[in-house]
């Protein structure tokens, strides 16, 4: 007896035209793989020059104010009013200019307060911010949601507005006209080093907290011994951003500390201006030494940036 055969799969009016369609897609895929791999001889070399063409050009406009600075700051008074901007000076040895900035435009004073305030606020919004962010991210609290908002709002309060305010509440504590005023006011509306710190914190796993309890430790252990050393590469974000922040600020020293000797290198350059304002290539030397230590600042401390240094931490 033979074996019962399949009925035959009756054709519809709608198989050829799937079988078109198909066709054509693959069609299509085929020529548009043809037409990538005859064209990429050509299109991959111009995609590489035309990538390399925009990282020169985005590094001219970047270096081309610094580098007219640079040459002028090297330049006689002479020299300056008869040079074009980016024409190299006669002497690149004359330092006639950074001798007058130091003596005569108070640089080194500016210098050391602008090292006090700076380091004395930095240190405390690491420390603030660490702690905000630990206390934020660990603890369960009513009304965490509530503290959370607030901050997020306030990053939205232009600082103009408050101005008033702040000048009144800081001259009750009598800190006008002293350091501390800048200082307090640098560690206390840090709000960005705050979400940076939380932003790190999430990436610390709970596990670390557990076990470290489990040993016997408290909070405060836990904070300083195990979190607050896995947080480096939010501490130097928040040294970069906030020391270049402090060291560029203006506005805060120039309403607040308005005795000389109290100016930082901002006010310090500022005041410089003052007596030597036709006198360019001797502000172009100030501002070249005001450059430098940020510059140094940021090539050091750049590297720690995003180091995954909590990696396998739970191993």
């Amino acid at each position: 007896m033979s074996a019962p055969t399949l009925p035959a799969r009756p054709t519809t009016a709608l198989a050829p035209a799937d079988d078109v369609h198909v066709t054509v897609a693959d069609r299509a895929r085929g020529a548009l793989a043809r037409w990538q791999r005859a064209s990429s001889p050509v299109v991959g070399p111009a995609a590489t020059v035309l990538k390399y063409l925009s990282l020169v050009v985005a590094c001219l406009f970047a270096v081309t104010p610094i580098l007219t600075i640079l040459m002028a700051s090297f330049k006689t008074d002479q020299e300056y009013r008869t040079s074009g901007p980016l024409t190299p000076p006669k002497n690149w040895f004359n330092l006639d200019n950074f001798v007058t900035a130091f003596t005569q435009g108070n640089m080194v004073r500016g210098f050391l307060n602008t090292l006090v305030i700076l380091v004395i606020s930095v240190v405390g919004s690491v420390i603030i911010g660490a702690m905000t962010a630990y206390a934020l991210d660990r603890f369960q609290f009513r009304g965490k949601w509530l503290v959370a908002f607030g901050f997020l709002v306030a990053t939205f309060v232009p600082g103009v507005t408050t101005q008033v305010a702040t000048y009144q509440v800081v001259n009750a504590f009598g800190l006008v006209g002293t350091r501390w005023s800048a200082i307090v006011l640098f560690m206390g509306t840090d709000i960005v080093s705050i979400y940076i710190f939380l932003q790190f914190m999430k990436s610390i796993p709970r596990a670390l907290d557990e076990a470290a309890m489990l040993d016997g430790a408290n909070r405060l252990t836990i904070f300083t011994r195990i979190v607050f050393p896995l947080l480096k590469p939010a501490i130097a974000t928040v040294v970069i951003i906030k020391g270049i922040a402090v060291y560029n600020e203006f506005y805060i020293p120039f309403l607040y500390m308005p005795q000389p000797d109290l100016q930082v290198i901002s006010t310090s350059l500022f005041a410089f201006k003052g007596p030597f304002g036709s006198q360019w290539e001797v502000i172009s030397a100030g501002t070249i030494l005001v450059i430098i230590p940020t510059l140094l600042a940021f090539l050091f401390l750049q590297r720690f940036i995003y180091n995954g240094l909590t990696s396998g931490a739970t191993k």
